[in-house]
């Protein structure tokens, strides 16, 4: 059943099972009637789909502890797969608090710590031992790159942690070597990955070794050419328990199938999961997998857990008419289970720019707190880790303590690390520890030897590090691709030090990262996180436009890095999206929500309709973190690495009830436009537009930004802060000292000629 009105809930399962016994035990008499029958439907497949906030969680343990305490199975007959080591250990105290006692002998775990238990069992089916070794992530590099080494790839070209990316995503999808057909194979490597897995798992086997994934692919592999194994564990389990099934990958599918289908038997596996909060596609989860539930699994009973006993019913409102334009999913409406769930409206504001962003989430953290608010009960979740600077700068210039969940703080990333030991060698060439953070990075050909004999010459010559290693290359001291490289190196930094009077720092910073091959080396990386460094690296150049010369940008991020809230100190949490599913929080706000930030325009790009519905899926959790308040903006225009761009809302807020919504600012006039301007953040790099030559920019008046009629000095009148006087002028972007607020940056059509 695809997506339904949310206008008209769901009253009943697909399937109907049977009601709920009044004379139940104490454990059950405290559930409410759609939690007791997904407990006490324990016969034959079943599918709970459980909303936000719906106790999931109370629903699988209790579902356990029944199962055991009605004498259906014995405790090692029950097998309960979780994703988290955290969610076991909750899991199997919360069993052993309903049980009055610890339980021995679970088969309960992460999908990977079960197999391995399996695997030590049945090794020396995929020609291990009992004993064999799991490889970290350092150790498979180090061996892959001992397996590719003969075929003398080029691993600038083809690094190696793309090959073992390639790899893990085979083994994620139930892929040997042998199983990888020609239309399953890539280009990556010249052609030669498949081949290169091959030897790498023929060497795991020589080693009696095991990765991470082949814990997975080599039971699945057990499991379906050894039928007496698989019978094995069929007679073993009587139950079968899943958590969030909507994340499962295609092997965590393919060997859960295996484990609950029997042939001319009924198989009683229960999953739970909401595939309105399926967002993990980019690490291999397939939404798809509990969307065919049913057909997987025939006859399958389905109960909806739809009482969400943490939000408002005003957030619920406008979560649940956000979630009901997604087509791909089974369709339940989240209700409050609360008699106290009335609650604000959901807020969407309209600012003018990111700063003005942080300064009104800033302004509203400040006033919670006044009251009494606890700050570990406020987050602000972005859809983008660049998305932070502007909110940490903010929150340390109010002394407002913070962290950074799920991640380091924006200037502790290693990128923006490099970038600035860059600009740092470049604003001053005597500083020989930025000089040694970025004289290999790229690689340049500089190994421990060569640094050795650079630094003996600066000591002898009494001078910096850059000037040693000139010195060096006129005398012709230094040889092969390490002379050209730093020769190069050295050349850019010097040029770059010319550039910055006639240029400026922007220009020149955003050159210097792209030649120095900073850039291409971030973009030569197949990894998940290197999309997500390359922004983080135009936010960082975005910055520099808010300071006069590169020295004051740097003494101010020196400052931020030293401000430190202490361990003891109750922060708020600033973290991803991705990184907020399972939390909660009293208040919540969700910045960003602008077409090509939110949703991605990467994630639209690459993923299309489907990328689409995740984003709203990911939308969706973010509104239901908040338990009590959420506050949703936008801003009218961003400037994209010292250039102005009008930013228009994201289709989300249009789709949100407006019975359950409020606007303030400017979002009254946009909510119901359309939405056919270009995104604000779909550029690629270069980080900023060259500056144009005379004759280019006189030839090219399309790529001309608006102009006011507006003048510098002109009296202006704005709804919000009143009177004030233009004092610059940059296309149709103003910037207005106003006599009671101060500075402020907008746009023109934002004020009016004061009369």
């Amino acid at each position: 059943m695809l997506g339904h009105n949310p206008a008209t809930p769901y009253t009943e399962t697909v399937n109907q099972t049977p009601a709920p016994t009044p004379d139940a035990p104490d454990y059950l008499q405290r559930l409410n009637p759609e939690q007791r029958m997904a407990i006490e439907t324990t016969d034959g497949p079943l599918l709970v789909l459980a909303g936000a906030g719906t106790g999931k969680t109370r629903v699988l343990t209790t579902r356990f502890a029944h199962i055991l305490l009605s004498g259906r199975a014995r405790p090692y007959q029950i097998l309960a797969v979780t994703f988290t080591n955290k969610a076991a250990r909750e899991m199997r105290e919360r069993i052993g608090t309903l049980l009055g006692e610890p339980v021995e002998g679970l088969w309960l775990g992460t999908f990977h710590a079960l197999c391995a238990r399996m695997l030590r069992r049945h090794a020396e089916y995929v020609g291990l031992g009992s004993g064999f070794t799991i490889l970290d992530t350092d150790d498979q590099l180090r061996l892959l790159k001992q397996v590719i080494e003969p075929l003398r790839i080029d691993s600038k070209r083809w690094p190696p942690q793309g090959i073992l990316g390639v790899i893990q995503r085979w083994k994620d999808r139930g892929l040997t070597p042998e199983r990888v057909t020609p239309a399953e194979d890539c280009d990556f490597a010249n052609g030669q990955c498949r081949a290169i897995y091959a030897s790498y798992q023929a060497r795991l086997v020589q080693l009696n070794a095991c990765d991470f994934g082949d814990l997975m692919l080599h039971v699945t592999e057990i499991l379906r050419t050894r039928p007496d194994v698989l019978a094995q564990y069929h007679r073993l389990f009587r139950y079968i328990l899943v958590d969030e099934y909507q994340d499962t990958n295609t092997i965590q599918y393919l060997w859960l199938r295996l484990l609950a289908q029997r042939e001319g038997q009924q198989a009683n596996i229960c999953c739970v999961g909401d595939d309105d909060q399926s967002i993990y596609s980019w690490r291999g989860a397939e939404v798809e997998n509990i969307l065919r539930f049913e057909r997987d699994f025939p006859g399958a009973a389905i109960v909806r857990l739809e009482r969400n006993y943490r939000s408002t019913a005003q957030i619920l409102g406008a979560a649940s008419g956000l979630i009901a334009h997604n087509d791909g999913r089974l369709g339940k409406t989240l209700r409050p289970g609360r008699e106290d769930a009335s609650g604000e409206k959901v807020r969407v504001a309209s600012v003018w720019d990111s700063d003005d962003e942080a300064r009104l989430v800033g302004e509203e953290v400040e006033r919670l707190r006044a009251g009494g608010h606890r700050m570990s009960e406020i987050a602000i979740l972005v859809r983008a880790g660049f998305q932070t600077r502007a909110f940490e700068e903010r929150l340390i210039a109010l002394g407002l303590p913070y962290r950074v969940v799920g991640g380091l703080r924006f200037y502790e990333r290693a990128e923006i690390r490099d970038a600035l030991a860059y600009m740092r060698v470049l604003n001053q060439p005597a500083d020989d520890l930025a000089f040694e953070r970025i004289v290999n990075v790229p690689r340049r050909g500089i190994g421990a030897v060569a640094m050795q004999k650079f630094h003996q010459a600066a000591r002898d010559g009494g001078m910096p590090l850059t000037a040693a290693i000139g010195g060096m290359l006129e005398r012709g001291e230094i040889k092969g691709k390490a002379r050209d490289s730093l020769a190069t190196l050295l050349n850019t930094l010097q040029q770059g030090r010319e550039d910055l009077p006639r240029e400026g720092h922007v220009v020149v910073i955003d050159r210097l990262l792209e030649e120095s091959g900073y850039i291409d080396m971030w973009k030569a990386d197949t990894s998940i996180e290197a999309p997500g460094r390359l922004d983080n690296l135009k936010e960082l150049v975005r910055a520099l436009a808010d300071f006069e010369s590169l020295g004051h940008f740097l003494e101010h991020v020196a400052l931020v890095m030293e401000n430190e809230e202490s361990a003891g100190t109750e922060r708020l949490s600033i973290m991803t999206l991705h990184g907020a599913k399972g939390l909660e929080f009293d208040t919540v706000f969700l910045p960003g929500w602008e077409e090509g930030v939110f949703p991605s325009q990467r994630t639209l790009d690459e993923g299309g309709l489907k990328g689409l519905e995740e984003e709203r899926r990911l939308a969706y959790v973010g509104i239901t973190r908040a338990r009590h308040r959420a506050i949703i903006s936008h801003a009218a225009s961003r400037r994209i690495y010292g250039n102005w761009q009008s930013a228009t809302p994201s289709r989300f807020i249009e789709e949100l009830p407006d019975e359950y919504v409020t606007t303030t600012g400017a979002a009254s006039q946009t909510r119901g436009r359309g939405f056919g301007q270009a995104p604000a953040f779909s550029s690629a790099f270069p980080i900023t537009a060259r500056r144009p030559r005379a004759a280019d920019a006189a030839a090219d008046t399309t790529a001309s930004p608006a102009r006011t009629t507006m003048a510098v000095g002109t009296r202006v009148f704005h709804q919000k802060f009143g009177y004030g006087t233009v004092s610059s002028v940059e296309g149709n972007r103003l910037e207005v000292a106003f006599d009671k607020a101060g500075p402020k940056r907008l746009l023109d059509s934002f004020v009016e000629k004061a009369p």
